[in-house]
């Protein structure tokens, strides 16, 4: 059973994804507005938080900003389709991912299952192996990137994204096969934007040069390639 904070100030939305997550086996708990849910944030440990971006006292990019200064928990945003458009600034802040209103509701349970596999992959890979690549170094173990001997700040979907990559050194990865395989939900479920974002921040994290990348390539038309 997981634990998700869901802030949301519709409360009749709330209330139902709150019965349908609760009917899936987890434990939610409701805020409706940004300064309760940082609260909520600051007092239990959560799995995974639901983040909507329109909130009575602020939004949920401050929030996702606030809450990042102290956590990678798995940060979902719930967002008007109007304002889809916005969305770029949250994953930029350091959200996992995104999904529109209205929303259907398996959609969401896809996403929020796929997330917390991630999240729960990610913390039980123990085994030793370390990965390297001119200065750049991934240790499984300890969990940590690092570049020339400094340590990089990597959420969960970034340190995803780049051990796939490091796993699959030299090979063209197209984006169907990297979203299904980091986001783990059917691929008619994420955005193609949501990818070229974090691979925008992971650059931003690795590269000396992102305009001229020495590590990720983009091979144009079909994907990625880690060099």
């Amino acid at each position: 059973m997981a634990t998700i904070l869901l802030v949301e100030d519709d409360e009749t939305l709330a209330m139902g994804l709150q019965f349908a997550l609760q009917n899936e086996g987890q434990e939610v708990r409701v805020a409706t507005r940004m300064e309760e849910g940082w609260q909520q944030v600051q007092s239990c440990c959560y799995d995974l938080i639901l983040l909507d971006v329109t909130l009575p006292d602020g939004d949920g990019f401050m929030l996702c900003r606030k809450i990042r200064e102290i956590s990678s928990v798995p940060i979902l945003f719930l967002t008007a389709r109007e304002e889809e458009v916005h969305v770029v600034r949250g994953l930029d802040l350091g959200g996992d991912d995104y999904i529109t209103k209205p929303f259907r509701l398996r959609e969401l349970l896809s996403r929020i299952h796929a997330a917390l596999r991630r999240s729960q992959t990610v913390e039980q890979q123990v085994r030793s192996v370390q990965y390297e690549s001119d200065g750049l170094v991934l240790d499984t173990e300890q969990h940590r990137v690092m570049k020339n001997g400094i340590t990089l700040e990597l959420t969960p979907i970034e340190y995803k994204l780049l051990l796939f990559l490091f796993q699959h050194r030299g090979q063209v990865i197209s984006r169907s096969v990297m979203l299904e395989k980091i986001w783990d939900v059917e691929g008619d479920f994420i955005d193609n934007n949501t990818l070229s974002v974090h691979i925008r921040r992971l650059r931003e994290k690795i590269e000396e040069d992102v305009k001229q990348p020495s590590y990720i390539h983009t091979v144009r038309g079909v994907g990625y390639r880690f060099v």
